[in-house]
């Protein structure tokens, strides 16, 4: 498999463009509040979740454009977005909100989700049925206007394992959990991590099998050109000369002439 495509949108297109897969009653409701507030902390929304967890749970998936997001930013969301909830109370009854990162297995909700995640493999439910079947499971192998190709898991022998899937008519779809996408997660977290240090101002410490300078030692720069040539030699060991100066070092003045 190829690395991924990243899409080639900015982060105020990223941030601008609409989920094409989206949720029903109470869902659209939260997501209608959610969204635009997202959206001004720079921040996306990825899902809404209503669920009978613990009485009731709402939980907003939501990311930054790079497709990152740290425990700060659901801290910063939760503290932003919970007194807007309060006071337009889309849900009539008790709930705990809960603010999440999108995951490694994670839903695909844009287009520029799938021009992301080209080559991994993905699950998808069809609200509208194709080929008269509405699941499908197979590699993301492009996206072709408002189509996502699906290189089909399982595909007969004779039979075209390339499957068409308008994306307006995706009821959900999510990654398969694999080798390559816990990789590939791997990495973006690490460049993630990297340029949130150098935002900060943060040098990134040394690896652990880098060798430490010693203060004691003299950094004087070495000779160069014709310098260098004319620099003195270290005397080879186990010879006469070698033995005097070793001597000398020592306060003997006097040593023997023969050897």
């Amino acid at each position: 498999m190829t690395d991924p495509i990243e899409p080639t949108m900015d982060d105020a297109e990223l941030l601008a463009e609409p989920r094409l897969v989206v949720e029903p009653g109470a869902g659209a409701r939260v997501a209608a509040i959610a969204a635009p507030v997202l959206e001004g902390m720079g921040y996306r929304l990825v899902r809404i979740k209503i669920s009978a967890e613990a009485g009731c749970t709402v939980q907003i998936m939501a990311e930054r454009p790079d497709g990152s997001m740290h425990v700060e930013d659901c801290e910063a969301i939760s503290n932003a977005l919970s007194p807007v909830l309060d006071i337009e109370d889309p849900i009539q009854r008790a709930y705990r909100l809960e603010i999440s990162s999108p995951g490694i297995d994670r839903p695909l909700v844009r287009r520029s989700d799938f021009l992301r995640f080209q080559t991994h493999l993905v699950k998808v439910d069809m609200a509208v049925a194709v080929g008269g079947r509405k699941r499908f499971r197979g590699w993301i192998a492009g996206v072709e206007g408002g189509e996502v190709l699906i290189d089909r898991e399982g595909a007969r022998d004779g039979e075209d394992p390339i499957t068409r899937l308008p994306m307006e008519d995706i009821g959900s779809a999510n990654l398969v959990l694999t080798d390559e996408l816990v990789a590939e997660s791997m990495r973006r977290g690490k460049h993630a991590e990297q340029d949130l240090k150098r935002e900060l101002g943060i040098e990134a410490p040394a690896a652990p099998h880098a060798k430490r300078s010693d203060p004691k030692k003299s950094f004087a720069p070495k000779p160069k050109g014709k310098a260098a040539k004319t620099a003195k030699k270290p005397l080879p060991k186990n010879t006469k000369a070698h033995r005097l100066a070793k001597n000398a070092g020592r306060g003997d003045i006097d040593s023997p002439e023969g050897d």
